[in-house]
């Protein structure tokens, strides 16, 4: 994959235990000559949790990209004018964020950045990470899957025995899924098994 000349959106919401995961695929994104744009939720940019400090990952972010972190609505809003970003990815992508995307709602600079993306009519790639995928949020991924210029990193249930309803996506195959949607494809199979027993 060559990245060369394209610019990435990476935006990182409060999935927090998967955010050690998703560190290599952006550096996957600089090592292929992407410029990736750091964007991130409030509740990354200020939420300590037993997976790491909020500082930790935003000094991580801007190491691998070389760039400052979209954290505000306001800083979010000129992507839809400058057209900067080629392809948009949102990984992990809680549960909250895909209702609020299903839904028109936006109240963050994920969001924002993501509607700016749809204004475009350029790709928007959904890396889902959500304890109700299989529960209330079904409903909200279907809208999403059926939508024009949304794609789906590949995704499955992660623990069917303890949580049944959770989906994740693999987070590993975030820059294959950003290289098909900048084709117009979907990357398949879009479910795939996640777990062993």
């Amino acid at each position: 994959m060559n990245f060369t000349g394209k610019t990435v959106g990476y935006a990182v919401t409060g999935s927090h235990c998967t955010l050690e995961e998703i560190m290599p695929q952006v550096k996957r994104f600089v090592d292929a000559g992407a410029r990736v744009i750091p964007i991130a939720s409030q509740a990354v940019m200020t939420t300590d949790t037993r997976f790491g400090a909020s500082d930790h990952w935003q000094k991580q972010l801007k190491e691998i990209t070389g760039n400052d972190i979209i954290s505000t609505i306001v800083d979010a809003e000129p992507l839809g004018p400058s057209k900067l970003l080629d392809v948009m990815v949102i990984a992990p992508c809680t549960g909250n964020t895909t209702s609020k995307l299903a839904n028109a709602m936006t109240e963050s600079p994920v969001l924002m950045a993501a509607k700016a993306q749809m204004r475009n009519q350029r790709p928007l790639v959904l890396a889902i990470s959500t304890n109700d995928g299989l529960g209330l949020n079904a409903a909200n991924i279907a809208k999403l899957l059926v939508a024009k210029n949304i794609y789906f990193v590949p995704f499955g249930q992660d623990n069917p025995k303890q949580k049944p309803n959770s989906l994740v996506a693999r987070m590993d195959l975030v820059p294959e899924a950003c290289y098909a949607a900048l084709e117009g494809r979907q990357l398949q199979p879009v479910l795939i098994e996640r777990f062993q027993y």
